[in-house]
């Protein structure tokens, strides 16, 4: 190698390293300046072209414990249970269980034929069902966990939908708690068993699990609402709120460890073909009649600009999760947290910039919800 050629790729290499070493520290930074030691917090990691480039926990699991948080600590992750269940709908899709197209009558003979003969499994996985929330009318005066099938319980009967299926996008949790059932009706095991052995082993996630009142949940990490009245924060789980354990659509607890390890399985397509996962992150049904942004089978996607970035947010009891992902450029960002009063959305999108400053923020999941 000439000398010239040597002396330019030497300090090519020094400003790169030097650029990704500020990165980091400035996202040290961000989050230091938002949790402290003694307070609930958060675990982040990001990779960036398949490696962890930061990864670093905040605060602590418990109160009363005080126990510091670790990337092996399993949070409730919320809504991003959704792309695990929607990646165990196209698991049984690629098996050829089952259609996309296929109607709720299929499954569900029970269910009032005014919109069971209407609805589809895609229209469930895409929000676009129209589906009524359960919330309203699920009979609690008994009840102190709710699971998928007092959500089904809930509904089967209401003979309409908030809009003709597939015409618009509203979010909906009633929607995924429907297609776990559908996952154990086809399956023959509980959701829980089936994510277990389809989903969760293969992707080498060992200590992720699906919240149930039986249930050994290894390094559990407790959420906290933060009182702003009495100036503390205050448990908030599945004790606290009854619709916090329902499976389908938030059950699940995992690390950010084993997240990454699903990140990893789903960019080497381990659990499904590349084919399947690339629908998953593509639009499904745009929102807003913007053809560029729209939500795939358990993500928002946004193709306003290359490389096109998935996303989703999570919000359950006391905690809040998000990810972001540029599966083009083995791209990651996944934040847990224990408290609800940190807008983790804002923090994921200053993350971003530090690796990405040319890149048009994303859309807001709120934007696109409301």
């Amino acid at each position: 190698m000439k000398p010239a050629a040597f002396i330019v790729i030497f300090f090519f290499t020094y400003f790169y390293c030097k650029a990704q070493q500020d990165n980091i520290k400035h996202i040290d930074s961000l989050l230091k300046a938002i949790y402290t030691d003694s307070l609930p917090g958060a675990s982040i990691a990001v990779v960036k072209d398949g490696k962890t480039i930061f990864q670093k926990s905040y605060g602590i699991t418990n109160i009363t414990t005080k126990r510091n948080i670790d990337a092996s600590s399993n949070f409730n992750i919320c809504s991003l249970t959704k792309q695990f269940t929607a990646i165990a709908i196209l698991q049984l899709e690629e098996k050829h269980l089952l259609s996309l197209s296929d109607k709720l009558s299929r499954f569900f003979p029970e269910m009032n034929k005014k919109v069971a003969d209407v609805v589809t499994i895609k229209e469930l996985l895409t929000h676009s069902s129209g589906i009524v929330d359960h919330y309203d009318y699920t009979n609690t005066a008994n009840m102190k966990h709710a699971h998928n099938i007092d959500v089904y319980n809930a509904i089967k009967d209401i003979d309409s939908t908030y809009f003709i299926p597939g015409a618009q996008f509203r979010y909906s949790n009633t929607a995924y708690c429907l297609l776990a059932l559908i996952i154990e009706k086809l399956s023959g095991l509980s959701y829980n068993e089936y994510m277990k052995e389809n989903i969760f082993k293969p992707a080498g996630m060992m200590n992720t699990i699906v919240w149930n009142e039986n249930a050994a949940i290894k390094n559990q990490v407790t959420g906290y609402e933060w009182d702003s009245a009495a100036h503390v924060f205050k448990i908030s789980g599945a004790d606290e709120h009854i619709f916090f354990p329902t499976e389908g659509d938030g059950g699940i607890y995992t690390s950010v460890n084993d997240y990454m390890q699903w990140f990893k399985a789903l960019q080497s397509n381990t659990i499904v073909s590349k084919k399947i996962t690339g629908k998953a992150r593509n639009i499904e049904f745009a929102i807003g009649g913007a053809k560029k942004v729209g939500y795939g089978f358990g993500w928002f996607v946004d193709e306003n600009e290359k490389p096109t970035k998935i996303f989703h947010s999570g919000s359950n009891g006391g905690f809040r999760t998000y990810s972001f992902t540029i599966p083009s450029q083995n791209y990651l960002v996944v934040i847990f947290s224990n408290r609800d009063d940190i807008d983790l959305e804002t923090l994921v999108q200053k993350i971003v910039q530090l690796q990405w400053p040319s890149m048009m923020p994303f859309i807001k999941i709120e934007k696109l919800t409301s």
